[in-house]
């Protein structure tokens, strides 16, 4: 089957198969979150993106094999309600941004910057920094594929509650940090709802930039 990326609460996860990585995209809690399943093809390491809620179906979705690490992307609520419980089970290490670490549920094992690695057996996830829906936000990006959190999504970059500095903030990082260094066959995957690619949503900067949301 062809990996589309929709998914629904309560139903199965999509499946993609990469060279190198293979990622599992289920939809958990009554916030239509996205938690991401990526495994290393070589080493069966995973690393899960966003423990949101439904502890026992992302349990399901791990199975017998292990996972490293647990990357929150960022600290609301919605992102880490299975945290605590996901974490207990696995053993896996708990990754953030020391300026979101402080409001999880659980001590942060591995604090990551802007430009750090997160690693999932050979394979490398690349820390990109995004301020601005919170302080501490992060995506995290692997060779044309970009698991965003709440900072970008089909038709806008995240919530910033109609704060101009804080949107005129995430909307730079945005721009510099994803739009002008990777290209537009870069495949989106959100915090909530259904993905994207950089070049459906290059054209539309503008039109973001002015309504400032």
């Amino acid at each position: 089957m062809t990996y589309t990326g929709d998914v629904r609460v309560g139903g199965p996860a999509d499946v993609r198969e990469l060279p190198d990585l293979t990622i599992s995209k289920l939809a958990v809690g009554p916030y239509d979150n996205n938690a991401y399943l990526v495994r290393c093809n070589e080493t069966g390491d995973g690393v899960l993106i966003d423990a949101a809620a439904e502890a026992d179906r992302l349990l399901e979705l791990l199975g017998d094999h292990p996972i490293s690490k647990i990357v929150t992307t960022h600290r609301h609520r919605d992102h880490w309600q299975a945290l605590e419980q996901v974490a207990s089970a696995t053993g896996a290490t708990v990754v953030a941004h020391p300026l979101d670490a402080p409001l999880l549920p659980v001590p942060v094992g591995l604090e990551v910057e802007h430009g750090d690695g997160v690693t999932v057996g050979v394979v490398t996830l690349e820390v990109i920094h995004l301020r601005g829906h919170t302080p501490g936000s992060i995506a995290l990006h692997h060779a044309g594929h970009l698991f965003t959190g709440d900072s970008l999504f089909p038709g806008g970059v995240g919530n910033t509650e109609k704060d101009p500095e804080r949107f005129e903030r995430l909307f730079t990082d945005v721009s510099e940090r994803i739009f002008d260094r990777l290209p537009d066959e870069t495949w989106v995957y959100p915090g909530h709802g259904r993905d994207t690619t950089l070049g459906a949503e290059r054209g539309s900067l503008p039109e973001w930039r002015a309504r400032g949301w």
